[in-house]
């Protein structure tokens, strides 16, 4: 029997606008008590063995800079931080990642291990998804509007289906939504409507 393909989930939160931070990356409205087990991040964590960051979320100012949180704090976790212009060297546990995404997906899915967790920003999941390289949602939907920031997705005219597999509501009013991404076959041409 064949090993099950390792999925590439986004896991991640955001506002009741749809928002993952605000424009200047500030994320201090998700800092609210939290409920049960931390809105069973647990049982995700343990599903996963490799985080998929985008420069600017781990980044923000810059590769010269500190990143805004410790890859060690990981553990065994492998990170990949995806950048068009990598530095020779990578953190402990990390490894910079140029190449193109569908190949280098297809390559990370063969090899084993868990599933794969995305963790963002809003450019990095959009160009896997635009590549066809995201097979599920976790969004845990914070009761907030704050107005404007920075989207789950960057905007691009898109039209891609979901398929819902679950959804929870906890105590505090957070909805976390579970879809599957639709590998629906891209629509042909449009048929000219005969005259009558």
């Amino acid at each position: 029997m064949s090993a099950a393909r390792r999925k590439i989930i986004v896991y991640i939160a955001t506002s009741a606008d749809g928002f993952i931070a605000r424009r200047d990356g500030g994320v201090e409205w998700l800092n609210r008590p939290r409920v049960g087990r931390n809105y069973d991040m647990a049982e995700f964590y343990e599903s996963i063995d490799a985080i998929l960051w985008g420069r600017k979320t781990l980044y923000p100012k810059g590769l010269s800079e500190k990143p805004v949180t410790s890859l060690a704090s990981y553990g065994r976790i492998k990170n990949y931080i995806f950048s068009r212009t990598p530095p020779a060297v990578a953190p402990a546990g990390a490894e910079f990642v140029s190449d193109p995404i569908a190949r280098f997906a297809e390559r990370l899915r063969a090899a084993p291990g868990k599933d794969i967790w995305m963790m963002g920003g809003g450019e990095i999941i959009g160009s896997f998804l635009d590549e066809a390289q995201i097979d599920e949602f976790i969004i845990n939907v914070i009761p907030i509007f704050i107005g404007e920031g920075i989207p789950l997705i960057a905007p691009r005219h898109r039209a891609v289906p979901l398929h819902l597999l679950s959804l929870k509501r906890f105590e505090d009013g957070v909805v976390r939504l579970h879809y599957r991404v639709d590998k629906a076959p891209a629509a042909g041409p449009r048929k000219r409507a005969r005259k009558q």
